[in-house]
């Protein structure tokens, strides 16, 4: 397969010969033999690049969530790198002023939370306001592009990690999320987007024949990505979800829980494709930074009938359960920002997730009919 990049450069780049190129990137922005995109446009003849823009967790993806990134000079090329995860979130005109066309290539996760693809967004807002034309190369799902999982965003949960009613796990690369973002959600601008050859939306990153490259410091791999869907809702809440340990989003626990009694009761749920073995770490940052905890690792064993969304909040339900006295949510709005909702704080104390699951099935339906005019695979 080729990446969206690599069939740009192979295919397209001459129609933008003699323009101001401006790149949203980081980290993942490389072609299969990982030579960045930044490399690739500043060493090319016809090529003009002028101006980088970073997302979240900077550049080269070396600042941990949510921490505040400077805009500053990119060393290797001596290009200004403009920071839309700091003063502003939306590139301004003056950003804007020696930029004729902008590209982005970032590696998605395919999941709602993610905030690379708000980021996007923005930058699509900002273009269309400017009469500058936008241009994505197209990267995978990682965790393929057909399972749908989860609510859409309701209106008064709207945030940096859920700007659009999309599902939890949307099932669109990076490139149909720009189009369904323009056409359906009237982010206006002149877009095109560069599809990849080869990839098929049956596919999970294992099977591409890519490398891995974590598109932040706690997307560890694959099985993280399965998860995430569903573990993401931990950050929450007063539990770690393993940051600061080797498995983040695969490990969840804090010092108040058993987690032999904790694994014990998961895996009597029979939850599809997962089984719970019980572990204790002591977080390097974070939550309960220094302490020990005990609590699960959770392990992908059929990805195929894996329901994360569902086993995150039944993992939430369990322990909300078994110590009312000390589980708590984090934040006063912040775990319903995740959900998208208000309503699930209620299932989960009543223990309820399940129904809550299947009501989202119509919603899920309707969603991918909407998608199927936005598809490029």
């Amino acid at each position: 397969m080729k990446l969206g990049v690599e069939v740009f450069l192979e295919k397209h780049a001459n129609d933008y010969r003699g323009q101001r190129i401006g790149l949203v990137t980081n980290l993942t922005g490389v072609n299969h033999m990982l030579i960045p995109t930044i490399d690739l446009f500043h060493e090319h003849e016809h090529l003009g690049l002028t101006a980088l823009f970073g997302p979240e967790h900077g550049i080269r993806g070396d600042a941990k969530e949510g921490e505040h990134v400077g805009s500053s000079v990119d060393k290797e090329t001596g290009l200004p790198v403009y920071s839309l995860y700091g003063e502003t979130r939306k590139p301004t005109p003056d950003m804007l002023q020696d930029v004729d066309v902008m590209v982005f290539d970032l590696q998605d996760i395919g999941t709602r939370y993610y905030t690379y693809i708000y980021t996007m967004a923005y930058v699509m807002e900002a273009c269309g306001e400017q009469g500058i034309p936008f241009v994505v190369l197209d990267r995978p799902n990682p965790i393929n592009g057909m399972t749908l999982e989860g609510n859409l965003v309701d209106e008064d949960c709207r945030s940096f990690v859920g700007l659009y009613p999309i599902p939890v796990r949307h099932g669109l690369t990076i490139g149909e999320l720009a189009q369904l973002f323009k056409e359906q959600f009237g982010v206006r601008c002149d877009l095109t987007v560069i599809p990849m050859e080869g990839w098929s939306r049956k596919m999970h990153f294992d099977e591409t024949g890519l490398l891995w490259v974590p598109p932040s410091p706690n997307a560890s791999g694959l099985d993280m990505g399965l998860l995430y869907p569903g573990t993401c809702l931990v950050e929450g809440t007063n539990l770690s979800e393993g940051r600061g340990t080797a498995k983040p989003f695969e490990m969840v626990g804090a010092p108040f829980i058993d987690g032999y009694r904790l694994a014990k009761a998961l895996n009597e749920r029979r939850m599809p494709g997962i089984l719970a073995r019980p572990v204790s770490f002591v977080p390097t940052y974070q939550k309960h930074v220094g302490e020990r905890c005990e609590g699960v690792q959770l392990h992908v064993t059929d990805r195929t009938a894996l329901q994360s969304f569902s086993a995150g909040l039944q993992l939430l339900e369990t322990i909300t359960e078994m110590y009312p006295e000390s589980f708590s949510y984090k934040e006063a709005d912040f775990f319903d920002q995740l959900a998208g909702t208000k309503q699930l704080k209620p299932h989960i104390e009543n223990g309820t997730t399940s129904s809550y699951v299947e009501q989202c099935q119509p919603v899920l339906s309707a969603f991918r009919k909407i998608a199927c005019s936005y598809l490029l695979y």
